[in-house]
């Protein structure tokens, strides 16, 4: 990763086209009025997917949940450019896709600051015909080896010390046979333990819950989790 300080903050980049982005760049509307979004996922908030030089990226704003979003949608208490959520997750997919993990490419981080506070958006590759696993699963089914093969992935990002704050199902996106973790916000490398592990693994299990009460048809069941966590006791080190 490399950072180049800007008028108000930091941009950091690991990928060499993203050197000489501006901050203007990582805003949504920059790339609209460019006829540049080829797409958008839209959640509490919209993400913007983008083309640029042939590649394509996802743009990504950092906002605010829970109850403090009423005092401040997206802005944060600046305690250190390392400390700022997105200068931290770009780092950690740096260090993750480096060590050949199955997340996105890390594209670069904007950062600006105004007194004590910051803002802050993320740019990362746009994964080629990828799908959450909630929009997957309203449509489609996945065998039990399938579930056996996600549960087997999340057991190596525990075993690496991978800590995901919001292991959800809408994180996981699958693509060509394959699964992806994505959203590292706040996550972080820790000492494997059974304690976080398996609190990660209930948030998982109640994320799935959840989306099955909104929709009844969604294709998940106690077998599919049973499947998941056979794959994931077959990996994991005890």
């Amino acid at each position: 990763m490399q950072i180049e300080s800007t008028g108000n903050g930091v941009i950091a980049w690991c990928e060499p086209l993203a050197q000489h982005l501006t901050p203007a760049q990582f805003q949504a509307d920059y790339w609209q009025q460019r006829n540049a979004v080829i797409g958008q996922s839209k959640g509490r908030y919209t993400t913007s997917f983008v083309e640029y030089n042939q590649q394509q990226w996802v743009l990504r704003h950092y906002w605010r949940g829970g109850l403090i979003e009423k005092l401040s949608r997206d802005a944060y208490i600046y305690t250190g450019m390392q400390r700022t959520r997105a200068i931290a997750e770009l780092a950690l997919l740096e260090k993750l896709h480096a060590e050949g993990l199955p997340v996105p490419r890390p594209i670069a981080a904007n950062v600006e600051r105004f007194g004590i506070w910051y803002r802050a958006d993320l740019l990362i590759e746009l994964i080629d015909g990828a799908k959450d696993l909630v929009a997957y699963l309203s449509t489609q089914t996945m065998t039990n080896e399938q579930w056996q093969q996600l549960g087997q992935l999340i057991a190596t990002f525990h075993n690496r010390g991978v800590y995901h704050a919001d292991l959800n199902a809408k994180n996981i996106l699958f693509a060509k046979g394959e699964f992806y973790l994505i959203d590292f916000d706040r996550g972080e490398i820790k000492t494997p333990a059974s304690a976080w592990q398996q609190a990660n693994l209930a948030r998982l299990l109640r994320s799935f819950n959840k989306e099955k009460t909104k929709l009844a048809s969604l294709n998940f069941c106690s077998e599919h989790w049973q499947a998941l966590l056979k794959g994931y006791q077959a990996n994991i080190n005890n």
